[in-house]
């Protein structure tokens, strides 16, 4: 479903915080660990950017925080390539970028600067992705999709499986790429990348998240991306052997 615009800039950044634990291994290590994202509004003055940024220096001294007062479930490796302390960089790079907007309608209207012309739009993850420590690019595009932005899908292992499976982009394409096809699939279709993206994922994932109880076993009826690119492949394959008769 379409998630429409957040009021609040605090409401924002944590969105920004919640997509940013999405990749890999992130929500067992973080969101589980702690009771969910929103669990850190203790510590991050109910996700208040100014207040983040003059409370702490560094991502170590966020960790602290987390460790002190959430006491996650888990072994806390502080190593400079783990998890929590990537992400403690993540939550504190958020809030200095977001510090300079002073609401949520002045962080929209920005975006929207970008959105209005498509031969700037993919600009703008590219440009989150480099500003804000750890959130890459796909990442990026999921955060936009979920405030509000159907313009964007998100480039995940899925749509990339499916994708270079079934030859709609090269099989060394990035996720930039990627979501130029997303966006090229939905103009020929005359649906949003939004929707592409929705309708791939659940191919991929095979997880009806909004349907657990009349859909399949809670929701999830196993994977398809396999099995869709080798039909794909096979209508492609008949599509071109009528076209050279």
């Amino acid at each position: 479903a379409y998630c429409p615009r957040l009021g609040a800039l605090a409401d924002v950044y944590a969105r920004l915080l919640e997509a940013a634990q999405t990749a890999n291994m992130k929500p067992g290590v973080i969101g589980n660990a702690i009771g969910g994202v929103g669990k850190l509004r203790a510590v991050l003055h109910d996700f208040e950017v100014d207040k983040v940024v003059s409370e702490y220096s560094s991502g170590k001294a966020i960790l602290n925080a987390i460790v002190k007062t959430l006491k996650p479930r888990g072994k806390i490796r502080r190593g400079s390539r783990c998890i929590w302390p990537r992400y403690c960089e993540t939550i504190l790079s958020a809030a200095v970028f977001l510090r300079d907007f002073t609401s949520a309608e002045a962080f929209y209207a920005w975006c929207d600067s970008f959105t209005r012309d498509s031969r700037v739009r993919l600009a703008l993850p590219l440009i989150i992705d480099k500003e804000i420590a750890g959130i890459g690019f796909a990442l990026a595009c999921e955060f936009l999709k979920e405030i509000g932005y159907t313009e964007y899908g998100k480039p995940d292992i899925h749509i990339n499986t499916i994708f270079k499976g079934v030859g709609m982009c090269r099989q060394e394409a990035s996720n930039y790429e990627v979501l130029k096809a997303i966006i090229r699939i939905a103009e020929s279709a005359h649906v949003t990348p939004f929707s592409v993206d929705k309708v791939f994922w659940l191919i991929g994932s095979g997880y009806f998240y909004k349907h657990k109880e009349t859909i399949g076993k809670d929701g999830r009826i196993g994977r398809m991306r396999e099995e869709f690119i080798r039909h794909a492949r096979r209508t492609l394959r008949a599509q071109d052997r009528l076209a050279e008769v």
